[in-house]
């Protein structure tokens, strides 16, 4: 029943609604009534209730009694207990909903809800595990009178800014003890959640404290652009001055106040004017309208460029997660892009000017909605919109998604949870030299001979995300876990897409067109989205694996002047500037040729980035066709036919036999072509096959452009246990450069790999080659509870060696400070220290 008239009734905003029904349990059984409640007042949570009326043997009264578990609010009240009214939050409520959107204070709990959800899709795979009694915590960030943010405990709907702010605890699978998030939002129902200077400065403050926590921000945007406003005081007092009075349609001159008027006013600094006689009166002749009120025009744009420029501040030090909801329109609009991640709910356009505004422009009706120019449709297909939902909560949902790949504070360890999918096991779906869809090689999919059993790919089962699908199609991107550590994937459409460019109704010459664009090809469109996908996986310190499969960058006319080369040194930019492990791994049947290489080749970024390839991949400069045609041409197949054929070689000596006459030459010459021309295509397939040759994985072995080759079925195993190595290894560099910046990442790897030896022994040194090995070495020896660690007893020297440098170096720099340096030093050692340092000190004299 609830299935059947829920959805019409949200439709409807009906909140509430009671069905009153008459049963028995049994056929014989007597007859009692039942009234079903059920109450869905934020639009996301359906609360029922079920009561049984009885009658009070006392004194009579017929009373709600409940009926199940659940012990509703009105248990215990008579039926004739009048409905509640609508109070103040639910006109808040009714407000926001009738937007499209959900009210802000009602987030939290939306948060908790998808939270509920999170923590129950993880333990239907893990039954033993334990969902914590609270999932979140929160606290409202209110601005202050000096406009600093603190944090306070009040009631929804007491906010008089259209912008709020909470700081919130998840306690999620991956950190069970809680991970902080700041949270901003538009409140919609006031002044349509429009932004004002007061606003502007909630949503800075907020986004600088996440910044200065490195914890991630969510904006969930529901606003309609800067607010605009007029001098009401002013609007209700001044007059006009008419060319002629009888007849206004002449116009007018200037707009005044009385003195009377202006003198109510003057206080306020809401008006600039300027004394006149006319008319044969005292008049203020109006020049400038300032108001009252802060946050009428121009201010609102300066602090709009304000958190602009915070929002592009906080994409570069912390991740930043946006959600569309309702509307997001000029600076909205703008916010959403700079943060860059964007979940854009159906039905919510990201616009810079409305739809009416454009059309007035324009001088007839063009749009006919804002979603014409904003929606969906446009937005994530071209990249802006990351995904979309169907509604907030799934708006929400995805949010908490994308926050479980990231770690908790910038630049701390990633969020690695246990795996359910072995890291041990083959990836059991195989590429095929056929077109075919990468997702499947990722993720995996129902074999194609027995749907009913599934093929696994290469990462753990479910965890796959992809983002900006319909956008740039020949390029797949997204985010999963490999053995449970989180990662960025850029992967390789084989498959020709389409492309729909549609037309624009404001231009009548304009028409829909559909383009093609083959597959393993970068065109501008895919290579700009590889390029901002690796820019957003590096804020979020996700390791990087791109599965390379390019025949290269397509360069014609019109995509060289759509900046098909910009867009691929982007790529180049982007791995440059990565802090995080990439593996180029090149899938089985895979080809990575020409400027696709270059683009990706580990030189880039020497200390970060590794390639690998499959036995069957292939790499080089150009296709086997293009290099037979430059560099095997017909008269070098000739030559290869003439050494090779022994029909070729027996005419060939009979044409050199000097007794033959000009017939018999003839005749000799005319089998020799017949022969050439009958094998040239099978002499042109082997032509192929020997330029295929020089493209080989053993031979990018051999000259030392690939790290290693790995087989396909077995790379999930050694790639985990690689990527796992190169993050305990960064870690264990990070400890190692913070007491000493000055050495090389070489010469840290060589201070580990000597410290290995040393533990494991001269004889099993070899082990530093075995990935697996020295991840279990690495994570006991960074193990802060080892008492034995020798990696931390090293840190210990480095660091005290390091401090001894600094104090030599300042010296010999200031020698004037010496004294007043081992002065300040006896001050602060304890006794027993001090009198060690004085007997050190006379021995030291002593023996000069």
């Amino acid at each position: 029943m609830v299935m059947r008239y829920g959805q019409r009734l949200w439709k409807l905003r009906v909140l509430q609604a009671e069905i009153k029904m008459t049963i028995r349990l049994t056929p014989n059984g007597n007859p009692f009534t039942i009234r079903l409640f059920l109450a869905n007042e934020s639009g996301y949570y359906l609360d029922i209730s079920l009561y049984k009326e009885v009658t009070d043997p006392k004194t009579g009264i017929i009373k709600f009694e409940a009926w199940g578990t659940k012990q509703g609010p009105l248990h215990g009240l008579p039926i004739s207990s009048p409905y509640i009214t609508k109070d103040y939050l639910q006109q808040k409520r009714f407000q926001a909903q009738s937007n499209g959107t959900t009210y802000v204070y009602d987030f939290p709990d939306m948060f908790k809800q998808s939270l509920m959800k999170q923590w129950a899709e993880y333990k239907k795979d893990r039954p033993n595990v334990e969902i914590p009694s609270q999932v979140m915590s929160y606290v409202e960030l209110v601005l202050d009178s000096e406009r600093h943010l603190v944090e306070q405990k009040r009631l929804p709907g007491e906010n008089k800014i259209g912008m709020v702010a909470w700081k919130m605890t998840l306690y999620t699978p991956e950190y069970v003890g809680g991970r902080d998030i700041i949270v901003i939002s538009n409140d919609i129902t006031h002044q349509i959640g429009s932004f004002s200077p007061l606003e502007d400065y909630v949503f800075t403050r907020a986004s600088e404290l996440a910044r200065k926590l490195r914890i991630p921000r969510i904006y969930i945007s529901a606003n309609s652009g800067a607010r605009i406003g007029l001098a009401e005081e002013i609007k209700h007092l001044f007059q006009i001055c008419w060319e002629n009075p009888d007849e206004p349609e002449e116009g007018f001159k200037y707009l005044y106040l009385s003195p009377e008027n202006y003198k109510k006013v003057s206080s306020m600094n809401s008006v600039r004017a300027e004394l006149i006689e006319d008319e044969g009166e005292s008049r203020y002749k109006i020049t400038t309208v300032i108001g009252k009120d802060d946050g009428l025009g121009v201010e609102n744009l300066r602090y709009s460029g304000m958190i602009a420029g915070e929002t592009s501040q906080a994409y570069n030090e912390i991740p930043t997660i946006s959600m569309v909801s309702c509307r997001a329109i000029g600076i909205g609009a703008y916010l959403v892009r700079l943060g860059q991640r964007v979940i854009q709910v159906e039905n919510s356009p990201i616009i810079l000017t409305g739809c009416g505004a454009l059309n007035k422009l324009l001088g007839r009706e063009v749009y006919s909605s804002n979603n014409q120019l904003g929606g969906v449709q446009i937005m994530h297909n071209n990249g802006v919109s990351h995904t979309t939902a169907t509604d907030d909560l799934e708006g929400v949902f995805t949010i908490l998604k994308w926050l479980s790949f990231v770690p908790k504070v910038q630049g701390e360890g990633l969020p690695i949870i246990d795996s359910i999918d072995p890291v041990e096991r083959e990836v059991q779906y195989m590429p095929t030299g056929a077109p075919y869809d990468p997702r499947w090689m990722l993720a995996g999919r129902p074999s194609s001979a027995n749907p009913d059993i599934w093929e696994n790919g290469f990462f753990d089962k479910d965890t796959f995300i992809e983002i900006m699908r319909p956008w740039a199609q020949t390029i797949v991107a997204g985010r999963a876990r490999l053995g449970g550590i989180p990662v960025g994937i850029i992967a390789v459409e084989t498959r020709t897409v389409e492309v729909t460019v549609p037309a624009d109704p404001a231009n009548l010459d304009s028409e829909a067109k559909v383009l093609s664009q083959a597959g393993q090809v970068w065109f501008p469109d895919s290579a700009y989205k590889t390029s901002q996908a690796i820019k957003d996986f590096n804020r979020e310190s996700l390791p990087l694996i791109i599965f390379a499969n390019w025949r290269g960058f397509s360069g014609g006319m019109k995509d060289m002047y759509d900046q098909v080369l910009k867009f691929g040194a982007y790529i180049v930019d982007a791995l440059r500037e990565y802090t995080q492990p990439i593996l180029v791994y090149i899938p089985p049947y895979g080809e990575l040729r020409g400027g696709a290489w270059v683009v990706v080749d580990p030189t880039i970024n020497l200390q970060h980035m590794e390639m690998y390839a499959d036995p069957e991949s292939r790499g080089g400069v150009l296709e086997p066709e293009g290099i037979v045609e430059v560099k095997y041409r017909a008269r070098d197949l000739l030559k290869t036919m003439h050494r090779l054929d022994p029909e070729c070689i027996q005419i060939r000596d009979q044409l050199n036999n000097p007794e033959l006459n000009t017939d018999q030459r003839k005749e000799f010459e005319q089998k020799l072509h017949l022969r050439e021309r009958h094998l040239l295509p099978i002499y042109h397939q082997i032509a192929l096959h020997f330029a295929d040759l020089h493209d080989t994985a053993y031979r990018m072995q051999e000259k030392g452009v690939i790290q290693d080759i790995v087989h396909w079925r077995q790379s999930r195993r050694i790639l985990y246990w690689r990527l796992r190595r190169l993050l305990l290894q960064g870690e264990a560099t990070k400890k190692i450069l913070k007491v000493k910046s000055d050495l090389t990442h070489g010469q840290v790897e060589s201070m580990l790999r000597r410290w290995f030896v040393e533990v494991k022994g001269a004889v099993d040194g070899y082990l530093w080659e075995d990935n697996r090995v020295v991840v279990d070495w690495l994570m006991d020896q960074i193990d802060e509870g080892n008492p034995q660690s020798i990696v931390f007893d090293n840190i210990r020297c480095i660091c005290r060696d390091a401090m001894i440098d600094n104090v030599k170096s300042l010296l010999q720099e200031h020698p004037e400070v010496a004294m007043d340096t081992i002065v300040h030093i006896m001050q602060h050692v304890p006794s027993t220290q001090s009198a060690e340092l004085l007997r050190t000190l006379s021995a030291l004299e002593t023996n000069e």
